[in-house]
Formats: structure tokens, sequence, C-alpha cells
């Protein structure tokens, strides 16, 4: 009779197919063959297929969210219309577990967290000149979409009704912009193969697309 560990054994060996893991395969060079990789490999391997647009695309969108979560931070002191509120704490929730996730992926390859030249790298978007006219700096979003220190300031003094419609105009815009940066990178040779990235991107024209809907239904009631 076979002993207990030789049964196991021997099931174990006559496991079928489709019970064992699905091989990796890694894409070789053009011409040449791909080959199996384990899954640690396949990690490694995917935190080095990014470019440097990427790169600051993640870095930009980290500020850019944080200003989105900033607006929140108002949003709770002087807004007035419960929709609007609960619309807010929804934005500020995923866009502060997708800073961290960008915070994790800029880690993960060794890369910065911060620019310290946040107005490079955005195709169409030069709002430093107005009808001829250098515009001040108070006027001057940092990156696509974001409000500028004035907006700001005007949003910040705002409160009740006239908050809550500052608030959901600026925040259409913001997401607009955010939607604009996914489009530049997505337009850049290259970009956005990082498998991580992919999602992320994918998931920020997503949500925030839907999330406009939203906004311009609530503001079309106030």
């Amino acid at each position: 009779m076979k002993s207990c560990l030789g049964i196991l054994l021997a099931g174990l060996i006559a496991a079928p197919a489709w019970a064992q893991s699905p091989p990796i395969f890694n894409p070789g060079a053009p011409g040449a063959p791909s080959r199996i990789v384990s899954a640690a490999e396949a990690v490694a391997l995917s935190r080095t297929t990014f470019t440097p647009g990427d790169v600051q695309f993640m870095q930009h969108m980290v500020v850019h969210h944080g200003q989105a979560v900033e607006m929140v931070g108002l949003l709770r002191e002087k807004g007035t219309n419960a929709k609007v509120k609960l619309i807010g704490e929804r934005i500020a929730l995923s866009q502060e577990a997708e800073i961290e996730l960008m915070r994790n992926w800029l880690a993960d390859r060794g890369q910065a967290q911060t620019m310290t030249d946040m107005h490079a790298g955005h195709a169409g978007m030069n709002h430093a000149a107005h009808a001829g006219h250098a515009m001040a700096a108070s006027d001057t979003p940092i990156m696509p979409g974001m409000l500028s220190p004035d907006q700001m300031q005007t949003l910040a003094a705002a409160n009740g009704p006239e908050f809550d419609r500052l608030f959901l105009q600026g925040m259409i815009q913001h997401h607009q912009g955010a939607l604009d940066m996914v489009d530049d990178l997505l337009a850049q040779p290259n970009a956005a193969q990082d498998p991580m990235l992919s999602d992320f991107a994918s998931s920020v024209v997503a949500d925030q697309s839907a999330e406009i809907l939203r906004m311009q239904s609530l503001l079309s009631d106030l």
C-alpha cells in the first residue's frame, strides 16, 4: 500500500495543466523570440517600462490631485448643499488614494515625487500670455485645469450657495484639465506602456468624465 505522502506526490505530478500557473512571456526584440519569465521578473520588468513623460505626468498629477483635495477641504467649511458636499467627499477619497498610488509608483522606480518646474511639458497650455500681454502670476494656473491663485482666493472668500456654485465650476475645470493631461501623455511616443500607469490613466478618464457629468447636473440645479 502506498504511503499517504506517496499518494500526495503522485497527485501533484498528475495535476492537470489548467491547475498550474500559466507561463508569463516577455516579448523579445524585433526578430528575437519571446522568453518565459518568473512572476518576480515580470514585476521587475514592469518597473522599467516608463518614459520621462510618464514620470512627469505622475509628478504633476500628484500636485493636480492635491489642489482638488484642498478645494474639498474648503467645501467642508463653506459649502451648504448636501449633494455638492457628498460628491466632494467622493472626489477627495478617490484622489487621496490615487496620490498615494502615484507616490508609490514614483518611489518604486527611484523617481522624485516633486518637480521644481511645474509649468514644463504641457502642450497647448500656454497661460503666460493673454491677448498679447503677459498675465500676472496670480492669474496663472500651475498646470491644465488647476485653479489660479486668484481663483483659489475667490473660492476661499465665498460662502454658502455662492461657494457651492464656484466649487462645482472650479472642479469641472479641474477634472477637464486632468483629462487634457492624459491626452497629452497618450500623444507622446511610447508613453503609458507601464501597466499600472496605463490602468491609472484609464481610471482617471472614466471616473473624472463621469464626475464632470454629475457636477454639471448639480450646477444646473443650483
